[in-house]
């Protein structure tokens, strides 16, 4: 029985096999603690290979907004892998991702109509960049290659994306002195902040081609919260300065804050779009960015010249559209929004206790997003495998515990999380 047990501790043969070939992300190898090794997911549980089940708090990076293996999703990929797993979408077109474009552009505000397909949330941004940047020059307006971006705020991991990142407060900061230099100000949550924004603005306009911002919750740079009317002081300088504004929404888009996309909440529609993360629900990589009518017509000419030259060898995957049509449906057909002010709820109640704690700086909720906020972290492997040891995956990053589960998370599975947070919480200043 004892060898039994051995044996069942070790970790498959496949994982120690491969666990030599892989770099993984944002980890330290020599020093990081080993992943675990999954060999299943269903709804808010994660299966190890040893037996264990995890109730995840973080949605795999909040992609998996409607749970794991959902069953509608999953027939509409199997489907459409009998039929068409891919095709180039240079020169061709197939019935997914026209489906698709017409329905995102159904549900986002005002004439944001036209969606340019790729792989990722970063690679979403770089073609919003690339779009408001060439937007000038097919309008014959020279020397608008800046944008202003905030502090805090993160954009991705590819050059472009990480140049409008905050370096100095993210992960980047090795790059600052080799990226592309832009102005990263701070966010005009106040009167000081906007008029320092309009400032520069009127200073540097004819150098500026765009405004881009995480609406509402800036992610990977601290879980940080704003309000509207932050997004409408952004919307008024734009067009007081004739700029683009580009809202960054691979976070915050598809129900995490309250409402299907977080510029609903300030009733702004800004120029350019980035989405992706939960647009496929969690199953296959997929993003888009969507453009408004104004920024297309720019690109709308005779010239071969002012055609917008960016293709995805995956661009538009079939796959991902059938997946992402499917997702679409779930939003349609099931209260998730509904779902999110229950969790929403329930995540302001369960993580309260820990305000009054030693060493916590402060407990937020917005939406299905709920953080706390520590004075330091001194040992986040340490602090990970606690969490394991409770049966919870939550996964803290710099200073921030934070949960943002499934939108179809059942209520105990949400207490179990929230109540594992208070523990380890406790336990940190015990």
């Amino acid at each position: 029985m004892a060898g039994d047990t051995s044996k069942k501790d070790e970790p498959p043969d496949w994982y120690a096999a491969g666990l030599e070939h892989v770099w993984l992300p944002y980890a330290q190898m020599k020093t990081a603690a080993p992943p675990l090794p999954v060999v299943r997911t269903q709804g808010s549980r994660i299966t190890l290979a040893d037996g264990r089940e995890l109730i995840d708090g973080i949605a795999s990076w909040w992609t998996a907004c409607h749970g794991y293996n959902q069953p509608h999703i999953r027939h509409a990929v199997a489907k459409q892998l009998k039929q068409m797993p891919h095709v180039m979408f240079g020169g061709l077109a197939h019935e997914p991702a026209l489906t698709l474009a017409r329905r995102l552009a159904a549900l986002l505000p005002g004439d944001l109509t036209r969606v340019f397909f790729s792989d990722s949330g970063s690679v979403a941004v770089e073609v919003a960049l690339k779009m408001a940047a060439q937007y000038w020059i097919n309008r014959g307006v020279k020397g608008r290659g800046q944008f202003v971006a905030f502090k805090g705020g993160y954009h991705g991991d590819t050059t472009g994306a990480m140049a409008v990142s905050d370096a100095e407060g993210g992960m980047h900061a090795l790059f600052a002195g080799l990226l592309p230099q832009h102005p990263i100000i701070d966010l005009p949550d106040d009167d000081e902040r906007a008029a320092a924004l309009d400032k520069l603005l009127s200073e540097r306009a004819d150098t500026i081609a765009g405004i881009i911002v995480e609406p509402l919750v800036q992610g990977a740079g601290g879980m940080k919260f704003h309000d509207a009317a932050v997004l409408k002081r952004l919307r008024a300088l734009a067009d007081k300065y004739d700029l683009l504004l580009i809202f960054d929404e691979v976070f915050t888009g598809f129900g995490r804050t309250c409402t299907m996309f977080a510029c609903e909440a300030a009733s702004v529609t800004p120029d350019i779009v980035a989405l992706s993360k939960a647009l496929t629900g969690g199953t296959l990589p997929l993003a888009a960015t969507v453009a408004t009518k104004k920024v297309f017509d720019a690109f709308w000419s005779d010239d071969p010249k002012k055609a917008l030259m960016h293709g995805p060898s995956y661009m538009a995957h079939a796959l991902g559209c059938a997946a992402a049509n499917a997702s679409l449906d779930l939003f349609e057909q099931e209260p998730r929004l509904q779902q999110v002010g229950t969790i929403s709820s329930a995540l302001l109640q369960g993580l309260a206790p820990c305000r009054s704690m030693p060493g916590v700086k402060d407990v937020r909720v917005k939406g299905a997003i709920g953080v706390v906020e520590m004075e330091r972290i001194d040992d986040l492997n340490a602090l990970r495998a606690l969490f394991v040891e409770q049966g919870v995956f939550v996964r803290p990053f710099g200073n921030i515990i934070y949960l943002t589960p499934a939108l179809t998370i059942a209520g105990d599975e949400l207490k179990t999380l929230t109540d594992a947070v208070v523990k380890v919480v406790r336990t940190l200043k015990s």
